[in-house]
């Protein structure tokens, strides 16, 4: 083809790309999109085309340039002038402040105002200059030439090629010839991996006078990262709603002495308001903030401290049982209720506060209930004493009245709003209908925000977890990522912690837990919550004397509470497993206050260490039945904890320093007397944490059932069962592997290892000698016999059930946990009656009908011990086995390792 032909058809092309060309809007084609643009083009190569012209394009390149760099010039201006008009509002508005505040700014605050006041100087001060005319001004450079310039290039003069230079060209234009690959056919990177030859590394020497010091640069990166933390926390602190009411909350706290802070979900009362009325009050008291659970108590006090800026157990610590994260500089003390009762017993003033701060009052838990008949007591004698109600929406007029109708103080809460779905029909099984919740959340509903679940108990949690876990396993990849945290009262600190931590990215978190979560904990982006509509409540029958683990329906405002945790953070929404007419008609408004549903016994022998004499007639918050307080009182004086004026006796004084059930305050104070602290110390550490002790895992059940088996004893029952457990654990070493071998839990032990520490430490206070008695279960039996005669059985003709002999001869069984279910001795006694299906006795023990007329013969004489005398009318095969079972003889691993450390 030659040049002419060529020249034609590439002005055909052209033609042809004009005429079907669209409307387009690129800087470069506008011409080519305009509809005239045909009259500016010849019909005839006669002209040479803009594009085909170098020079041309070249200038209008040029131009755009210099517009482009005036449109940036007056951007960078109009945004300076910007900014300097914010950073004088700003340093005007912190003058107000500073001005307002005076003394109350903290160093961090005021060393920013002076920096922001110093950057506005010396940005004025640049201005100035410029607008003064002094310096030099440049004048504008013409850029074409100047560009031309320096982008100059020196050309060769054009010589004759010589052979090989010619010989390359010819070798190159037959490389471009040649087809290409096709995509198929070429070498991909990723089809070899890359190996690297160690021995061909260069290797360097380090300058000794460039050389970093390592640890001043993770000095410096820490200190980084603690500016830039407490930066953000500081910016946290003020977007709380609390924030704004900080000078109005701390002036009521100078006029009354008691205020009731109603704030709602996400206020910021529990973290704030501690913080602002230290600043506020005298220093010469510590205050006490109370949590109704050890959870909470530690995560506020964790937060505070962070805010504070002070490591936790300096200015901010908290106390729990068994843990005492405070110190002598401690100003602000997390601590749970019980707790600071406990302090009360010997200093029923609390002269070591100045001011304390009742958290989650709404909950009207027993120990919160006690603690506001206490600090009503404190008010009157103390008028430097402040107390601070911190609650719910609910209940806030009904604590104003107890306190002489003190002032409400209302907080709004930063809660977003929450989309409540019902469902349409009962669920006939909550549990199973809330992991298929569950899992429809996370397969369909967008991947943002963690799912909360609210369920009944730890065994409810675990089911939950082994289900979810196992569909989990069945979808595999064709899901995104779900991390399963539990977590509930008993569950140890570290597995507890997992539940706080962020999610994994493009995953998400559910989160299985009990009412805990209702308002003692938050946890950040959550954006679903379950709500399966029950709870786990005890109620207690004063009059058969037995207590039931109920799991019953929630009050409409614990339903209000949950709804609420979906909306912390953003818009979120509720899931109730029940309808809408039973969330109406169904629910009651609120709970029943705890103190009118439980055993008074230790309510009763608490009040009366306090000095409240006349408890029938005491104002209560919520007063509990004449029943159960005249109950409890007859239990005491049977006990010998109080005389028949109703005072305390020596021995009650004892008992109220122990904080257990007051039975099981009675053997470690008899264990004296019998010679065996050591024994009774380790039974009743096991006692209380019996419930969730063992393990049975459904694939080894019979494992687990023989592994139980090797520590029983028909002999010694329940309690010597529990005495040769602890026994081998310490000769164990205290070895979590020994536990597990064995199917016990092995973080329970460990807390029975701390509560067995504590009442040594309380039996040594109460002037409890230490002895052992070694081998001999008889006078282990005995003690307990002389705390627990009021809970004294007798078997019946029937072979199968037992009457107890108080509490109007009610029919009980032995629980078929018990190894004494097969045995089923003739007298016995228990620890408690827990009424499920059945009234079952818990926590058993053989003995003597003889014995209770020595240890307890104000109630059994030997006349009504002999009415009852051996029942001739036995079954044969119940005599045998009672007489096989007198005979068996087993032994107990005991002697001092029961006293070990």
């Amino acid at each position: 083809m030659n040049h002419s032909e060529h020249t034609s058809a590439t002005w055909s092309e052209l033609q042809h790309f004009v005429d079907s060309s669209t409307v387009r809007h690129d800087l470069h084609t506008t011409n080519f999109a305009h509809p005239n643009i045909l009259d500016t083009i010849p019909t005839e190569p006669s002209r040479t085309p803009y594009s085909m012209d170098s020079k041309r394009r070249k200038t209008g390149d040029q131009d755009i340039s210099a517009l482009r760099l005036a449109s940036r010039q007056k951007y960078l201006a109009e945004r300076e002038a910007q900014q300097l008009a914010l950073l004088r509002r700003q340093v005007a508005e912190e003058a107000e402040e500073e001005e307002r505040l005076g003394d109350k700014l903290s160093a961090r605050e005021r060393q920013e105002f002076r920096n922001n006041r110093k950057t506005l100087e010396l940005a004025e001060a640049r201005n100035a200059i410029d607008d003064s005319g002094e310096g030099y001004i440049l004048p504008d450079a013409d850029y074409s030439n100047k560009h031309e310039a320096l982008t100059k290039r020196h050309k060769d003069k054009v010589y004759e090629k010589s052979e090989v230079q010619l010989w390359e060209e010819e070798q190159m234009k037959k490389i471009k010839s040649q087809p290409k690959l096709k995509a198929s056919d070429r070498v991909q990177e990723e089809d070899y991996e890359y190996v690297f030859d160690t021995s061909n590394e260069v290797q360097f020497q380090v300058d000794a006078s460039t050389r970093v010091d390592v640890d001043k640069q993770m000095l410096q990166r820490q200190l980084d990262e603690a500016e830039k933390r407490a930066s953000s926390i500081e910016d946290v602190r003020r977007s709380l709603p609390v924030y704004k009411f900080r000078d109005e909350l701390l002036a009521a706290v100078d006029q009354h002495q008691v205020i009731v802070v109603v704030g709602e979900t996400g206020s910021g009362k529990s973290t704030q308001i501690p913080q602002y009325v230290h600043s506020a009050l005298d220093s010469s008291g510590m205050i006490a903030v109370t949590q109704p659970r050890r959870v909470a108590a530690m995560s506020v006090a964790k937060r505070v401290a962070e805010e504070f800026g002070c490591k936790l157990g300096n200015e901010v610590g908290y106390s729990i049982r068994f843990e005492d994260k405070t110190g002598p500089k401690t100003k602000i003390k997390f601590a749970t209720d019980g707790v600071l009762l406990q302090e009360a017993k010997s200093d029923p003033l609390l002269s070591n506060y100045s001011c304390i701060m009742i958290d989650e009052a709404h909950e009207r838990s027993l120990q919160s209930d006690l603690l506001l008949v206490l600090c009503r007591e404190v008010c009157h004698a103390r008028p430097d004493f402040k107390l601070l109600i911190l609650s719910a929406t609910i209940n806030a007029a009904h604590f104003s009245q107890y306190f002489h109708n003190c002032p409400i103080f209302s907080i709004p809460g930063r809660t977003f709003p929450v989309e409540v779905l019902y469902s349409k029909a009962p669920e006939a099984n909550y549990l199973a209908a809330s992991i298929t919740t569950v899992m429809q959340i996370h397969i369909s509903a967008e991947p943002k925000g963690d799912i909360l679940v609210f369920l009944t108990g730890e065994e409810e949690i675990q089911a939950a977890m082994e289900s979810i876990e196992e569909t989990k396993k069945k979808l595999g990849s064709r899901i995104r990522e779900l991390v399963v945290c539990p977590i509930y009262s008993a569950l140890p600190q570290d597995l507890q912690q997992k539940a706080f931590e962020p999610a994994p990215p493009n995953g998400r978190k559910v989160i299985l837990a009990t009412n805990i979560a209702e308002t003692s904990v938050t946890f950040e982006g959550v954006r679903h919550v379950v709500d399966t509509g029950y709870s786990k409540e005890n109620t207690w029958d004063s009059v058969r004397g037995l207590s039931s683990l109920v799991i019953t329906p929630i009050s409409r405002a614990n339903a209000d509470q949950r709804k609420g945790r979906a909306g912390r953070t953003s818009s979120g929404w509720c899931y109730r497993l029940y309808t809408r007419a039973a969330y109406y008609n169904e629910l009651q408004p609120e709970n029943i206050p705890e103190i009118q549903r439980t055993n008074l016994d230790e309510v009763v022998l608490s009040l009366k260490q306090l000095g409240i004499t006349n408890l029938l007639e005491f104002e209560f918050l919520d007063s509990p039945s004449s029943t159960s307080m005249i109950k409890s009182l007859e239990n005491l004086y049977a006990l010998g904890a109080l005389d028949s004026t109703g005072a305390l006796t020596r021995l009650g004084r004892r008992m109220a320093e122990l904080p257990l059930d007051i039975k099981l305050s009675k053997a470690i104070i008899e264990s004296e007397k019998y010679g065996c602290r050591e024994e009774i110390l380790s039974i009743v550490s096991m006692t209380g944490e019996s419930a969730t002790l063992f393990l049975r895992p459904k694939d080894k059940k019979v494992a687990a059932d023989a592994a139980r088996k090797r520590f029983t004893s028909l002999e010694g029952g329940d309690f010597i069962t529990y005495l040769n457990i602890w026994n081998e654990f310490v000769e164990s070493g205290y070895d979590p592997g020994w536990a597990r071998e064995n199917y016990l839990q092995g973080r329970v032990l460990t807390r029975v290892r701390d509560v067995r520490d504590q009442l040594e430490r309380l039996a040594d206070r109460v002037e409890v000698p230490e002895s052992s008695c070694g081998t001999d279960h008889i006078a282990i039996r005995k003690c307990l016999t002389a705390a627990f005669f009021t809970n004294a059985a007798r078997l019946q003709r029937d072979g199968q059930t037992y009457r107890v002999l108080a509490n109007s001869g009610l029919t009980v069984h032995i629980h078929p946990s018990s190894p004494l279910n097969e045995s089923r001795p003739k007298w016995c006694i228990f620890a408690s009656l827990q009424a499920t299906s059945k009234e079952w006795m818990m926590t058993c023990a053989p003995i003597e009908p003889d014995w209770l007329v020595e240890v307890a013969p104000h109630m059994h004489t030997e006349s009504s011990i002999s009415k009852l005398g051996d029942n001739k009318k036995m079954p044969k095969v119940l005599q045998e086995r009672s007489k096989t079972s007198a005979g068996h003889n087993t032994t107990i691993k005991s002697g001092m390792p029961t006293g070990q450390k």
